[in-house]
């Protein structure tokens, strides 16, 4: 994974560029000309430039003057979201000549803080959306790998709860920054449900870390193709599995594509397989 912090100083510092400021620069008309005729240099729509090197979303948003927001800007950062086509865009209330908006595209009308040539929303702002254009289980999931990635901290997410309407708030102590990945959040609220007993990223001698223990004899494992493909991780998996099972674990490994998916199937699963062992 690419560097949290590196990639999102570069990518919420992105700005275009006006007439004048290019101006500011020593840039005339015929030398900028010149340089959008190079494609060292893009222009977004009349009186705004970017550097051709950002990110085609960042130039989209730009192109119908507004600013990449809530989940598009999210998954640019490495946050998990839920996958949502098209992209979401945040314009000022105040906004004039606006576009017409390809067909997939989330205008968000509010006004913010930024820069007006910034080509982005604040980083708070666009949890705070987020929030709002989800669902509350997924919503749970972005802000856990916001704050586990380091972007925020408990008081951006406080601030995030602030802004957000009142009958928000009961999302707030559900959130663990301890969580890797928005399956293993998905999880989380499953066993959470059923009263178990959980530890998160356990060390285990002989075994290595796990996701989860239930109940101190389960083994929830979130696989995911990224990070199990191949002979090589099967293969790493099932003696940890062996291992696992000789000090009495018994290891379930659902699909982070079936958590996302098939959500209510595979957590009918879980609850059965946990069930029955209290059953017994």
């Amino acid at each position: 994974m690419v560097a949290p912090h590196l990639a999102s100083s570069q990518v919420l510092s992105a700005t275009f560029l006006s007439t004048r400021g290019l101006a500011k620069r020593g840039l005339d008309k015929r030398m900028v000309r010149r340089l959008v005729s190079e494609g060292r240099l893009i222009r977004l729509r009349r009186g705004r430039y970017a550097d051709p090197r950002l990110l085609p979303d960042l130039l989209d948003a730009g192109r119908v003057g507004g600013r990449l927001d809530c989940v598009s800007l999210l998954a640019t950062l490495g946050v998990f979201v839920r996958e949502n086509p098209g992209l979401h865009i945040q314009f000022d209330r105040a906004a004039s000549r606006i576009p017409a908006l390809r067909p997939g595209f989330t205008a968000h009308w509010r006004c913010g803080d930024e820069p007006s040539s910034s080509l982005t929303t604040d980083l708070i702002g666009a949890l705070t959306q987020a929030v709002k254009c989800q669902s509350p289980r997924d919503a749970i999931a972005t802000l856990d790998s916001a704050w586990h990635l380091g972007l925020v901290d408990e008081a951006d997410i406080a601030e995030v709860f602030r802004r957000l309407p009142h009958r928000y708030r009961a999302l707030r102590r559900l959130l663990d920054r301890r969580m890797e990945s928005g399956p293993e959040t998905l999880v989380r609220l499953i066993l959470r449900g059923l009263g178990c007993d959980v530890d998160v990223q356990v060390q285990i001698p002989g075994v290595g870390r796990v996701d989860f223990v239930v109940d101190g004899w389960l083994i929830i494992e979130c696989d995911s193709k990224a990070h199990h493909e191949g002979w090589d991780a099967q293969r790493r998996d099932r003696r940890r599995d062996i291992a696992a099972a000789a000090l009495g674990y018994t290891t379930i490994r659902p699909l982070a594509e079936d958590l996302l998916y098939a959500y209510d199937a595979t957590a009918t699963a879980i609850r059965a397989v946990i069930l029955a062992r209290r059953a017994r």
